[in-house]
């Protein structure tokens, strides 16, 4: 990338013009050949995937695998039997089954709508049974009846079952169109109407509008710290070109990849914030040798070779730490992955081809349009400013500063220790959308735990083994905590393949999803129940459905999060070691991006599982963390964390090596690259907050994880914690040992180049 930035530089029109070309080609395969949006799970080696694939095999494989939706109604008075009821909701019905992928609309009242419906004809049996086993078999069917109705008992709830053609494989768009079709209806003569399934999880929100907010957060503050519109437009103008260029690759990428629904935002948020972030330093390092006397395209050359370099290196460490997540084995990571790592590159393509080009075309107009507080002159000393008063004063007591800063961030991270990962239920979403209020009505007419039934998949010995089959529903339906059973031991099986070996039986929880008492239902269902009716048999059961898929998600992620952590953090290590020679200084760098880490997770938990501050973020509900956000923000903070380190460190490298005095090079690092890494984590942060208006909760958690980690590391661990500690250590802090001394010299900063920004150097206050 470096002879692509140099390039842009000589050539800056030729650039310009073929950067839009690729952006066109992007933006084509993106809009023409893009593919569908769709969350998937697949987790190989659970309990709950195993159950999963023999489901897949029973009559009801589309409702216990979770590849169906439901459309619930309720009324205040009278019943839903009632013909103004049916009238409302039966158009309904009928314009979903129409739906592409929609296989059947399963009414409460006795029709089906559907080009795929099952056929359910009597067969009428040549051989009369006797009447006892007549009697016995009208019976089981007429507990089956009972049991499934999909009538509340007061008749003022009813739900029809929305089956789909594809178990994984759902279109947004028909999620979309179900979602304004219930919302219609939803209030019409009197009917409350609502929709709710993992299929329809995210759709019919409202994209925010959050771009805007922190592009326009992100111009005020260049241009207090510039002082020239150009200066600070810059930066926004490559970063959104980057930005939908990043957009449109996640929508040819989904094409061959299961990509999250809201991977495209969390991409945006990501992209948004890093583009500006890279931008931000190149410009700040042209300004800086054009307000020192250097021509424009010397300039562009000296910013590319400088701030260029570091841009790339934490672009770099961005994306690896986000295709770290395919070692996860989890093909949803790798949709987010892939989203999120591409973003990524697109803006700092834009920072290391757009921005350069536009530099060199533009010279000293780059720099044009002074604000009022740009027009002072002032001059600058190297231990004079702001800064480095700031230095000396964190060198007077640098281990109070230090245990100050660690005992802060550690008290932050306190309420990790008490975080409760998994996914939340349909009650955290907001107030009288079609999920929340079909939680309500399912909760009101069948019970908390109807959100969120249990699915066991159970393989017979022989062809439909009745006995061991009871046997094992009794048993489920003893188990405290188990609300009932369908089939129970009164009906007959409902639920079977071809040749009658596998059996479905759905367990009804007495407790929401959300609950933790349904957690440690499943956890005795899967060790006590189960394996004790297993006993003596051939019989094997398996519990899964969407709930056990979930808590099984938490586990493995859970469990995974150690080891991406140590492979992660081990190359930043390799990577700074070699960067630094310095073995004490990457150690730090990567302890303390898991102080920030840490304290970044206690915050969440804190505001979305304990309630503080809901009310101020809007929360509909507080509950467990989702068990993704620990990996996903630890793979964009580290990235960052690194880029401010780097900035920062490799300033007091240079002077070190040029000076040998640490105290002094501290000082000097932080009145060189101070002021950029406090400037551009206030733009990194502004970006991620603006995100939380938000109305789905699963972006707030987000904007305010990696707002809090990006405060959290650059104020308190880069700019109080890292530069203390690094004077109380004193010249330890560079030394490498004689061993390792192999290692190759890299430098971030070309040679002879200048501070990379000084906060009373004069081109900060607009020097004339």
């Amino acid at each position: 990338m470096g002879y692509l930035a140099r390039w842009a530089v000589r050539r800056p029109v030729l650039a310009i013009v073929s950067y839009f070309l690729l952006f066109l080609v992007i933006g084509t395969l993106g809009s023409r050949f893009g593919g569908e949006l769709k969350d998937s799970f697949n987790l190989p080696g659970t309990e709950s995937q195993v159950a999963q694939n023999l489901l897949g095999e029973t009559a009801g494989a589309s409702e216990a695998t979770g590849a169906t939706a439901t459309l619930i109604w309720g009324v205040d008075s009278g019943t839903v039997e009632d013909p103004k009821v049916k009238a409302t909701i039966e158009p309904v019905m009928k314009e979903i089954a129409e739906l592409p992928a929609v296989a059947c609309v399963t009414s409460p009242y006795g029709e089906k709508y559907g080009s795929d419906c099952p056929t359910q004809k009597k067969q009428e049996n040549p051989f009369p049974l006797p009447p006892e086993v007549q009697a016995k078999i009208d019976k089981g069917i007429a507990a089956a009846e009972k049991a499934t109705s999909p009538i509340s008992e007061n008749k003022q709830v009813a739900r029809a079952t929305i089956t789909f053609t594809e178990i994984t494989e759902i279109p947004a768009q028909t999620a979309q169109t179900i979602i304004e079709k219930v919302e219609t209806a939803n209030g019409q003569d009197g009917v409350t109407v609502g929709a709710n399934g993992s299929v329809l999880a995210f759709a019919g929100q409202e994209p925010p509008k959050s771009e805007a907010i922190g592009i326009v957060v992100a111009i005020v503050i260049m241009l207090l710290a510039f002082g020239s519109l150009v200066a600070a437009g810059l930066p926004i103008v490559t970063a959104v070109f980057g930005l939908g260029a990043g957009l449109s690759l996640v929508n040819f990428v989904a094409r061959f990849f299961d990509v999250a629904t809201f991977a495209p935002t969390l991409a945006a948020m990501i992209g948004l914030g890093v583009g500006i972030d890279y931008a931000l330093f190149i410009v700040n390092r042209y300004r800086q040798a054009v307000m020192a006397g250097h021509q424009p395209k010397d300039a562009a050359y000296e910013a590319v070779n400088t701030a260029g370099r570091a841009v790339q290196f934490a672009g770099t460490t961005v994306m690896i730490a986000l295709l770290g997540l395919f070692v996860l084995g989890i093909g949803f990571f790798n949709g987010l992955a892939l989203a999120a790592s591409l973003t990524v590159l697109m803006v700092m393509l834009s920072a290391v081809w757009l921005l350069p080009a536009l530099l060199s075309l533009l010279g000293d107009k780059a720099l044009g349009i002074r604000m009022p507080w740009a027009r002072k002159n002032k001059t600058w000393h190297p231990e004079g400013g702001k800064w480095a008063h700031y230095g000396r004063l964190l060198q007077k007591r640098p281990w109070l500063y230090t245990i100050a800063a660690a005992a802060l961030v550690m008290i932050m991270a306190i309420p990790y220790f008490s975080i409760r990962l998994g996914f939340p239920d349909d009650s955290g979403q907001p107030a009288g959308s079609p999920a929340r209020i079909a939680y309500d009505l399912s909760s009101e007419g069948f019970g908390p735990g109807s959100n969120g039934p249990f699915f066991v998949a159970v393989q017979l010995p022989y062809a439909l083994d009745e006995d061991s089959l009871r046997s094992l529903i009794r048993d489920l339906q003893a188990t405290p905590g188990v609300a009932r059973t369908i089939p129970n031991e009164a009906m007959v099986p409902i639920s079977v393949t071809a040749n009658q070996t596998i059996a479905a039986i759905q367990v009804i929880p007495e407790t929401s999803p959300q609950d933790p008492a349904t957690d440690a239902l499943l956890e005795r269902l899967r060790t006590e129940t189960i394996p004790q009716a297993e006993q003596g048999t051939t019989m094997r059961a398996y519990v899964g459905g969407t709930t056990a898929v979930t808590t099984d998600f938490t586990t493995v992620l859970s469990n995974a999060l150690p080891v991406f952590l140590a492979v992660v953090v081990g190359l930043g290590f390799i990577a700074l070691t070699i960067l630094f020679r310095s073995l004490l200084v990457p150690l730090i760098g990567a302890v303390t991006s898991l102080l920030s880490l840490g304290a970044a997770l206690g915050v969440v938990t804190a505001v979305f599982q304990w309630g503080w501050g809901a009310d101020l973020l809007g929360l509909t509900s507080t509950g467990p963390i989702l068990p993704f956000l620990p990996i996903m923000v630890f793979a964009i903070l580290f990235g960052l964390s690194m880029d401010y380190q780097v900035f920062l460190v490799s300033r007091m490298h240079e002077e070190w090596v040029k000076t040998g005095d640490n105290a002094l090079s501290v000082r000097r690092g932080l009145a060189g690259s101070g002021r950029v890494v406090a400037i551009a984590a206030a733009i990194m942060s502004s970006v991620f907050i603006a995100f939380v208006p938000t109305p789905e909760d699963t972006i707030k958690l987000f904007g305010v994880g990696l707002a809090t980690a990006v405060l959290v590391d650059a104020f308190i661990i880069r700019l109080v914690l890292v530069p203390s500690l690094l004077s109380w250590i004193g010249p330890p802090t560079w030394w490498l040992p004689k061993w390792l001394g192999f290692l190759p010299e890299v430098h971030m900063e070309a040679e002879g180049a200048g501070d990379e920004i000084v906060d009373d150097d004069p081109e900060l206050v607009g020097a004339s």
